[in-house]
């Protein structure tokens, strides 16, 4: 073996790990809105917790991706530890999918079929119809596919590439004396342990001890050691994810490596005890790429077997490990969790709750402030002031958030969904400022002692009307992802201009006819601004929503078209709504 078989082995390890790469994010744009599906009628049924980290880790084929993701959705409180574990025992199983998949370049056969069935022979298939895929569909789940397809090309040559550089290591002496070393059933965990926590994955790690037994040298009693330290070396990725997160979900890392290291110290003494007593026959025969399949499956499912029954044990050895908060102290929770941008469609969904969270404290923080117009509370004002500032804090943070999620790889439905709630979180924040302004209106009209006439009061009620209204449509569509609901906001909004012009219009009339002060025409003026604004913003939101459904945000166009098409009900709706609203009597 010389430098360029080096070179070869490095070169085939660098692809197999870009192909893992490539595949698990394909697989995980594809599956990823499933994904969240199921998160959300997840119950609190231990066997449908295993079964569902199976397969949400054979779909995404990595099982480090879904510990990350366990250990987000626990530190934002949307998972409960006990939840976790049995997802996390599931996940241990559906990893061992990739080594079955890479067994298949072991097969050695003149028989077509069988040889149809060695990734050799149908990953440049696979390669070839993944990249049209990618140049050609128009649709992104299409292009998706084709990556998945590229990744699994890639990662099978880097594997024969791999196979092909360790090729020559079957005739060296001291790669045997080396592995002789690793026979001994410590130093083989301490070695499997160590390699995939460097490279942070099990089924890379796996798959390049699948490549190294094409050589003949590595045994059984060699392979099972190591396999057993693979599954402990993979809990290094959910103990870096849980370093800066709250208690419990640091114990989802705490359990990870109870669990993998619980099923070594059992398996691995019986293994060897047998061994000693029976002398089993196969124990220094060579392995093969499907014998390690069997040796990783058999491992994970009897540790989940011997193991899931002892869930809560293992539980209440993570809280012995990890101590619950003292009294008084505060628990911390973080709904935005960077963790969880490893499943960017959960991240977007995440983001998207806080946006209606954000909706409804905008819409409570106008109703109040209206209400203060007729009798100013200082109490109420001083939570709209308050609210005022988490509305801020959250446009911040969600803001911050959506821009990390907008650096990944994103689906295309995922990405509208981002570029939509950038546009409303600011006039979400924005209505906040106008509730704000108008207990600013309130507190001047207290302070100077002053108040509207009977008439003025009566066309205010009718605009407040209307704002609740265009509010309660507009936080409702959102809400509710009604689009239909949406469209009916732009025509409401209009009609409330109008209704402020014709206010405006009559209170010039009131001041010419003296029964009304200018003082209070700038009081009227600040109030009627801060309620148009607030309907501008609710036009914008309903808009936004309406062209993010359609790939576009060209705000402009959108209503230039609305207002313009010959067959648009727009005009009729705006018309529907002006009499609903209209001030029906005479100055």
């Amino acid at each position: 073996m010389d430098i360029f078989s080096v070179f070869s082995l490095l070169g085939g390890l660098a692809l197999f790990l870009y192909g893992m790469h490539v595949l698990s994010e394909g697989l995980e744009k594809v599956a990823g809105g499933k994904i969240e599906g199921v998160l959300e009628k997840l119950t609190s049924n231990r066997l449908k917790g295993l079964l569902l980290g199976m397969f949400i880790t054979a779909a995404i084929q990595s099982s480090s991706a879904v510990t990350v993701m366990l250990v987000g959705l626990v530190n934002s409180g949307i998972m409960h530890l006990t939840q976790a574990i049995s997802i996390l025992m599931g996940s241990n199983i559906g990893t061992t999918l990739t080594a079955w998949l890479l067994s298949l370049t072991g097969i050695e056969s003149d028989n077509i079929f069988l040889r149809l069935l060695k990734p050799s022979s149908f990953s440049p298939l696979l390669a070839f119809i993944g990249i049209l895929m990618i140049m050609m569909a128009k649709n992104q789940k299409k292009r998706d596919l084709g990556a998945i397809f590229i990744g699994f090309a890639v990662l099978m040559y880097g594997m024969d590439f791999m196979s092909a550089a360790v090729e020559p290591l079957a005739e060296m002496e001291g790669f045997s004396s080396i592995l002789t070393a690793f026979s001994n059933p410590f130093l083989g965990v301490i070695a499997g342990a160590i390699f995939t926590a460097v490279i942070q994955s099990s089924s890379a790690s796996v798959g390049i001890l699948q490549a190294l037994s094409m050589t003949g040298q590595i045994s059984f009693s060699t392979a099972i050691p190591i396999i057993m330290g693979q599954n402990i070396g993979t809990c290094i990725t959910a103990v870096i994810s849980s370093i800066g997160a709250n208690k419990n979900a640091r114990r989802v890392s705490i359990v990870h490596i109870l669990f993998n290291c619980a099923g070594t110290l059992i398996l691995l003494p019986i293994w060897c005890i047998v061994n000693m007593i029976v002398d089993i026959s196969f124990a220094d025969s060579a392995v093969s790429p499907f014998d390690i399949a069997v040796i990783h499956s058999i491992f994970n499912l009897t540790t989940t077997l011997l193991l899931f029954p002892f869930a809560k044990l293992l539980e209440k050895g993570a809280h012995l490990i990890i101590k619950d908060n003292k009294p008084g102290e505060k628990v911390k929770v973080s709904f935005l969790d960077d963790r969880l941008l490893t499943v960017p469609s959960i991240a977007v969904a995440k983001s998207t709750e806080a946006a209606k969270t954000m909706a409804t404290l905008a819409k409570r923080s106008v109703t109040d402030a209206l209400l203060l117009l007729e009798k100013h509370d200082e109490a109420k004002a001083s939570d709209i002031v308050a609210t005022e500032g988490i509305l801020d804090t959250f446009e911040d943070k969600i803001g911050t958030y959506l821009v990390k999620i907008s650096k990944c790889q994103l689906t295309e439905k995922d990405s509208g969904d981002v570029s939509m709630l950038l546009h409303v979180i600011t006039d979400f924040e924005r209505i906040g400022d106008h509730a704000e302004n108008l207990v600013d209106v309130s507190k001047e009209m207290q302070d100077k002692g002053i108040s509207f006439s009977h008439e003025a009061r009566r066309e205010l009620a009718v605009l407040a009307d209307a704002i609740s209204k265009i509010l309660d449509n507009t936080v409702t569509a959102f809400n509710t992802n009604d689009l239909a609901l949406a469209r009916s906001v732009e025509p409401l909004e209009q009609a409330i201009d109008a209704l402020i012009t014709e206010i405006r219009t009559r209170h010039i009339s009131r001041l010419q006819k003296g029964s009304c002060t200018i003082e209070l025409g700038f009081v009227l003026t600040d109030l009627l601004t801060n309620c148009e604004r607030i309907s501008d913003h609710c036009s914008n939101i309903a808009v936004a929503m309406i062209e993010g459904a359609h790939g576009t945000f060209d705000t402009h166009e959108y209503l230039h078209a609305v207002k313009t098409k010959p067959d648009s009900d727009f005009a009729e709706q705006c018309e529907e709504w002006h009499k609903k609203f209209e001030i029906k009597y005479d100055i």
